[in-house]
């Protein structure tokens, strides 16, 4: 649709824009290529447009920003609200700039409910890139969003389309070179292979019946996480399921993350049940085991040409490993048998990334005890993973707070190794769901496929935004865990049913789900 008076701002921007060089001196002609008065502190409170900034609103309702107390590190913000509902940006136009990329840095908070919120970087030449504001109505979270400069100009945008009583608050804007984005965009999918065996069916979001993987892929979907068991009771998730699934996986041209469990079923921070094979064995055996384990994997895969890119030594290991030789009551032990499946997964591959995984993004403390002590007792590794449920494990500022913190301190790169977001609450079978009352959900995001979406964009925001770029990506835990019978959690019941269907990337009719665009994340 063509708007006459956005037509006629975008005329008048870079003609006003010209006039200043020509009549005013250099000095204040330079600044025009710096972010002026991003802390908002230059007008105090109650200021419609702030110095440096515009406003616009098609609907006359630019009183709906302004200026007001409560800074993230100074005295004032820029706020968003109205009583009634409304559509306004505030902008600032940046011209002489030195073409190249550019990252624009915000400290937001929104208590939700908008159409849209969001920062962006537009009409600098390349395509407008945006950023949506996390629901965080209390802890401020810092997202940014970049943009290739080939114009020498950009235009830095707060925009809300927002019902009555929404809010946002904005503030310590910063404008400056560098470029961000992740690399990974990926999804565990360790479910396929049986639900296929036993008569999954996934479909395109319009229906056609195609391959799960070719689906994934197609929205942007660039990384696959397989986790591996040493004997299960159903046979899947062993050494040769992961050998037969990495072959579709890097045929789609997707890397491959290798998830080892050190056990026949599921490890978490609750139970690291040793493999039953292993059951009698010394540490020293326990060592070995480990080893030749994380080898013969590794080396078969490479042996066919699906070399592991990424290796995770344990899953959720925040109390350590095969209990109770590898328990964090013994940091030694535990630093033996991570060090001896660090050292098996390098002489297969050097350029394989080896992660360390923690449950609970949300606890700083935690995290960093556990990787202080890593850091005490020698234990090698690349990558820190860390797995993040809103719903269990706080707050997306409180995720931030963390990721932030240990990439810094130990000056490793970071991402989400697990999280996910229920699209409904009711079940596709006879189990009960593990979130499946609102009372469970995070506040702001509504158990719908838009609920679905907005927490994976976000997540991979807080992601985006780790300094330094040490920020990784994020992995969708369980993206084909749809409901078929025989697939359910537990591998020794055929019985068993499933608890994640709702959290699945494929609704109950088996097609794609809106919240794979997350996949084309920046």
């Amino acid at each position: 649709m063509f708007h006459a008076r956005r037509a006629l701002r975008a005329l008048l921007i870079p003609l006003f824009a010209g006039l200043a060089l020509v009549t005013l001196p250099v000095t204040t002609a330079q600044a025009a290529s710096t972010l002026t008065n991003g802390g908002f502190e230059s007008n105090g409170t109650g200021t419609a447009t702030p110095t440096g900034w515009s406003t616009y609103s098609a609907g006359g309702q630019n009183a709906a920003s302004f200026t007001e107390s409560g800074g993230h590190s100074g005295s004032y913000r820029l706020t968003h609200y109205s009583s009634a509902a409304y559509k306004v940006e505030t902008y600032q136009y940046l011209s002489g700039l030195t073409n190249g990329n550019y990252t624009l840095t915000a400290w937001v908070r929104s208590g939700g409910g908008q159409n849209s919120a969001y920062i962006a970087l537009k009409n600098c030449g390349s395509t407008e890139q945006r950023t949506g504001l996390p629901v965080s109505s209390s802890g401020w979270v810092r997202i940014v969003t970049s943009i290739a400069v080939t114009n020498n100009q950009c235009t830095i945008s707060i925009n809300s389309d927002a019902n009555a009583g929404n809010w946002i608050n904005v503030d310590d804007l910063t404008f400056a070179s560098g470029a961000t984005g992740l690399s990974i965009k990926g999804a565990d999918i360790s479910s396929l292979a049986k639900s296929e065996a036993l008569g999954g069916v996934y479909k395109t979001s319009s229906g056609t019946t195609s391959d799960a993987l070719t689906v994934l892929k197609s929205s942007g979907m660039n990384y696959a996480r397989l986790k591996v068991w040493v004997n299960p009771a159903d046979g899947y998730n062993n050494k040769t399921r992961v050998l037969a699934m990495a072959k579709r996986i890097k045929a789609q041209g997707m890397k491959l993350l290798v998830d080892f469990h050190y056990s026949d079923t599921w490890a978490d921070p609750g139970k690291q049940t040793k493999p039953a094979a292993w059951s009698g064995h010394t540490y020293s055996q326990l060592k070995t085991d480990v080893y030749n384990h994380t080898y013969d994997v590794l080396n078969a895969l490479k042996a066919q040409g699906t070399t592991a890119d990424m290796v995770q030594v344990g899953n959720e290991i925040n109390g350590g490993m095969l209990w109770s030789e590898g328990s964090t009551d013994n940091w030694s032990q535990l630093a033996g048998l991570l060090n001896s499946g660090y050292s098996a997964a390098k002489a297969v591959s050097s350029s394989t990334v080896v992660a360390l995984h923690l449950a609970n993004a949300g606890d700083d403390a935690t995290v960093r005890w556990w990787f202080d002590n890593a850091k005490t007792y020698g234990i090698n590794y690349d990558a820190i993973g860390l797995s993040y449920y809103g719903y269990w494990h706080g707050t997306l500022a409180a995720a931030q707070t963390t990721l932030d913190d240990v990439a810094s301190r130990y000056g490793k790169p970071v991402f989400i190794a697990e999280t996910a977001y229920p699209f409904r609450l009711d079940s596709d079978d006879s189990l009960v769901n593990q979130i499946d009352t609102t009372g469970e959900l995070v506040s702001g995001y509504a158990a719908s496929t838009a609920g679905q979406t907005a927490w994976m964009n976000d997540v991979a925001s807080i992601v985006e935004a780790v300094p330094n770029g040490r920020g990784l990506g994020v992995f969708y835990w369980e993206a084909t865990w749809t409901a078929v019978t025989g697939n359910g959690w537990d591998p020794a019941d055929a019985t068993s049913g499933n608890g994640w269907e709702n959290q699945a990337l494929f609704g109950f009719d088996d097609k794609a789900l809106p919240a794979m665009s997350w996949f084309s994340h920046r």
